[in-house]
């Protein structure tokens, strides 16, 4: 075996081993499970990821445990594209003032730390789904 071809297979290792250590920080950076936010997370959470659903709930609203599971996964399968928060809106009064919020559940996905698209009430997955679709890249 020449010289060229053992440096060859040297870059090839090390290119291997930093793409698997690029793919298992992205693991780590994107959760699989939706992340409770509140009035002190939030703003840093928005801007941290590329792309944000952003569940306004409530503990008492029955249309918000309805479509919990379907939020949970789509966080599993989204994971490492998608971030998904859930904000209690009796907990965190300002920030559902502050978009707006009169009905619940709400959804509000962020692209770039940008609210770009709203859904308002318990949907199915296919179509919730369908507009978190139109924003990935």
């Amino acid at each position: 075996m020449s010289e060229d071809d053992e440096l060859e297979k040297i870059k090839l290792r090390k290119l291997k081993e930093l793409m698997k250590r690029s793919g298992e920080k992205k693991v780590q950076d994107f959760p699989d499970k939706p992340i409770e936010a509140n009035e002190k997370n939030f703003d840093e959470l928005i801007r941290k990821y590329g792309l944000v659903v952003v569940d306004f709930w409530a503990e008492w609203c029955g249309p918000c445990w309805m479509i919990a599971p379907i939020i949970e996964e789509l966080a599993k399968e989204y994971s490492g594209k998608v971030v998904f928060l859930k904000l209690n809106v009796d907990r965190n009064r300002r920030l559902a003032a502050k978009f707006g919020i009169m009905s619940i559940p709400t959804l509000i996905i962020f692209k770039n730390g940008k609210p770009v698209d709203m859904v308002v009430g318990a949907y199915p997955k296919p179509l919730l789904e369908a507009r978190i679709k139109k924003h990935l890249d």
